[in-house]
């Protein structure tokens, strides 16, 4: 499948037929059904009307700029134009401009033949389930009203707004910026030739890393991945080794948009991805005591260390969305998702690397711990991400309840597919919303005591089919 549209936006592949792939017309339309549900969500918000619009640097994404901008121009909509950005800074400068929403143009992890149009409220959070499903009515209603020539919008272009994302960042106040400045540190990242290979060293001077200090695996900014662009282990051997290379003390490797953050440590041994929100909010609750939430499909070790301080865990369903949801719910100080996504209420509801870099050098500069030091601190888990695919007809949902039903004598998640928590680990089952299949998660302390849960789950699955 390469056109998925979901309540969260539109994504797919450039090219090919039109409801087949991400075509001009399917752009236009949904960016269409965009600006009729802003017009009809916020008919009295303000005087406003302006939406902001930020992109990744992926090839495609001036002509995907052109298509929506152009499109909302039409409806009567003024264009706030941030360029190539991250998708942070996007979400930061809606309430700041007090535009009625924004539009973030990126596929993050996805290939360089991937755009999406991922969809912001005026809060500058992702919409909700409930708004995206009006959205996609506007979408399939093929019911659009453009505005008469003296009402077209206007556009204007804001270069610089990832300044002000960072002064933010470093007005937060446990941002040990003195200590850090002192530390020398010396980085290694890997921006994948798009919006962190200028926001990445930004942040870094900002706390005083100098220039000489930072080393890249690669400097264009053309949205060209030199590699897979998912901050997995396969695609960081080049950071890795430059990290070794050049003696770094860490290395920083960010997805196209800047909303996930992998580290690696002084060895060239990659942090983990589960473990930058765990480091992260270790370090916020040293400063700052209150609950955490992460996803059910993220690490047990938040938990653990949550509890440590005395604090309360909470789990939401996958979904960043979800996440802040349940974040505002019980006033999280941090929360994210094992996919090395940090969301720090104190700066704002979003994914956000860039105060993730900033908040887990501090933590360094502080403790004076090397990387592998401080990843030593956490309980060690494995995770195995695994899935099982089943014909169109299977009933996934009964599937699911007979699951549940099996593991009742076990603490049972139902939020979000089913999650059974056992002594030894958990595993968490969710069914696809674009494919016939099962996707199964499932975490110990051990890589063996984990593939003997998902083996035992899958077992049941085949029984039960």
């Amino acid at each position: 499948m390469a056109l998925i549209s979901s309540i969260s936006g539109i994504r797919g592949t450039i090219g090919g037929k039109e409801t087949d792939n991400l075509t001009p017309i399917d752009i236009v339309k949904f960016a269409a059904a965009y600006g009729m549900w802003i017009r009809n969500t916020y008919p009295n918000l303000s005087s406003s009307k302006t939406i902001i619009i930020g992109r990744d640097a992926r090839p495609s994404g001036k002509m995907v700029f052109e298509l929506v901008s152009n499109t909302l121009l039409a409806m009567g909509f003024d264009i706030l134009n941030l360029g190539v950005t991250t998708t942070p800074t996007v979400e930061m400068a809606v309430p700041y401009y007090k535009a009625l929403g924004g539009i973030i143009l990126t596929a993050s992890h996805n290939p360089v033949e991937w755009n999406a149009l991922k969809l912001l409220n005026h809060k500058g959070e992702f919409i909700s389930a409930e708004e995206g499903e009006r959205l996609i009515q506007f979408y399939k209603s093929n019911s659009v009203e453009f505005a008469s020539i003296e009402d077209l919008g206007s556009i204007c272009e804001e270069s610089n707004f990832l300044q002000v994302h960072i002064d933010s960042i470093l007005e937060l106040p446990y941002l040990k910026k003195d200590t850090l400045a002192n530390k020398n540190f010396k980085v290694a990242f890997d921006g994948i030739n798009s919006s962190g290979e200028y926001a990445v060293p930004a942040i870094l001077n900002a706390l005083g890393i100098p220039n000489e200090n930072i080393f890249r695996v690669q400097e264009k900014i053309d949205g060209w991945f030199t590699h897979n662009p998912e901050p997995l282990k396969q695609n960081l051997q080049a950071l890795c080794n430059l990290v070794k290379i050049q003696k770094c003390d860490l290395g920083i490797a960010v997805d196209p948009d800047v909303d996930r953050l992998v580290f690696v440590d002084e060895n060239g041994e990659l942090f983990g991805e589960e473990y930058t929100l765990v480091a992260v909010a270790d370090y916020v609750l040293s400063q700052k005591l209150g609950p955490t939430v992460s996803n059910l499909s993220s690490s047990r070790a938040l938990k653990d260390l949550t509890e440590s301080y005395q604090q309360n865990y909470y789990a939401a369903a996958v979904g960043e969305v979800n996440v802040v949801q349940k974040m505002k719910e019980v006033n999280a100080v941090i929360g994210g998702e094992g996919n090395g996504g940090i969301i720090l209420p104190d700066l704002h509801y979003g994914r956000d690397a860039l105060v993730g870099i900033a908040l887990f050098l501090s933590f360094l500069a502080e403790t004076n711990l090397k990387c592998s030091e401080l990843r030593k601190k956490y309980t060690h888990y494995e995770m195995i991400k695994d899935k099982m695919e089943l014909t169109p007809e299977t009933p996934l949902d009964n599937i699911l309840i007979s699951l549940a039903e099996h593991y009742k004598n076990e603490k049972v998640t139902t939020i979000d597919g089913v999650k059974i928590d056992f002594d030894k680990g958990w595993v968490h089952l969710r069914k696809s919303n674009t494919e016939p299949i099962i996707r199964i998660y499932a975490e110990a302390k051990s890589e063996k005591e984990a593939q003997e849960l998902v083996n035992e789950i899958k077992q049941f699955l085949m029984n039960v089919v």
